[in-house]
């Protein structure tokens, strides 16, 4: 089997059955111990579990482990998808209350010696971006490029996830064009893709949320599809519209929120 449209279908499939097989086994285990259950409250004021972050996490990973691609680009997968689940899981985790947004706060409370959970990502997932873009490109340049973008990527998606299934729903808007054509990417882009989809219900439903630890683990993981499908002036246009994204990180946030009010104008109510 070759690394086309098939190694979508099938690294979607084994992503989409871990992740489902995660979920439901913390589910189970919260309901045995129900003092060990992870939640958040939501936009809405609803209380919601975690645990479709480390569901996707893992079922993205797994998707891309299964692919017959070189070990190299099977181990930049696997290291950017799970150092950013993990980053992002501490965020989950540390940060609650923490009224400080944006790259901003966390780079000025560093400067001041303070080490916030937006600081970890940040550094955690942009090492980890840079490691994989190391395993997947030989030259410097395209090393550092492949770095941004899957580091970017990662925050892109987590910047969406402000509403149900936004983040979820804008993996599977960005990973889809590619399919058609094929390819390593497109193997690729059907593990994050796969785990995103099994996992839509429960998170539109208000059941569950996939935070910090999912968004930034498929944008990872969907920014190693990117890198694996693009030249140098790929990755470089792919870099300076992240780079913006970041920029105005608030205003994008902004707008999904918005976009998604204005589409579901009851939610949150009765």
């Amino acid at each position: 089997m070759g690394a086309d449209f098939g190694g979508a279908a099938v690294s979607g499939a084994v992503a989409a059955a871990v992740a489902t097989g995660v979920y439901r086994a913390l589910g189970a285990r919260s309901r045995l111990r129900p003092r060990e259950r992870r939640q958040r409250v939501n936009h809405a004021g609803r209380s919601v579990d975690l645990y479709a972050g480390p569901a996707v996490a893992v079922g993205a990973a797994a998707g891309a482990a299964v692919l017959p691609l070189p070990a190299r680009t099977r181990c930049a997968a696997s290291l950017a998808v799970l150092v950013a689940a993990g980053c992002g899981a501490y965020d989950d985790l540390a940060a609650a209350g923490d009224p400080r947004r944006g790259f901003r706060a966390h780079l000025g409370a560093l400067r001041d010696g303070e080490v916030t959970s937006g600081a970890v990502k940040l550094l955690g997932i942009g090492a980890a971006g840079l490691a994989a873009g190391a395993l997947m490109r030989e030259r410097p340049v395209d090393r550092l490029l492949a770095g941004a973008v899957i580091a970017g990527t990662a925050h892109l998606v987590n910047l969406v996830d402000v509403r149900p299934a936004a983040a979820i729903g804008t993996v599977l808007a960005l990973g889809a064009p590619g399919l058609p054509g094929g390819g390593t990417a497109a193997a690729l882009a059907g593990a994050p893709m796969g785990a995103a989809a099994a996992l839509v219900a429960e998170d539109l439903g208000e059941r569950t949320m996939i935070g910090d630890t999912g968004a930034h683990a498929l944008g990872a993981a969907l920014g190693v599809a990117v890198v694996a499908g693009r030249g140098r002036a790929g990755l470089l246009a792919h870099t300076a519209g992240l780079v913006v994204a970041a920029v105005y990180g608030e205003r994008v946030s902004g707008l999904v929120r918005s976009l998604w009010d204005r589409t579901v104008p009851d939610a949150g109510r009765g």
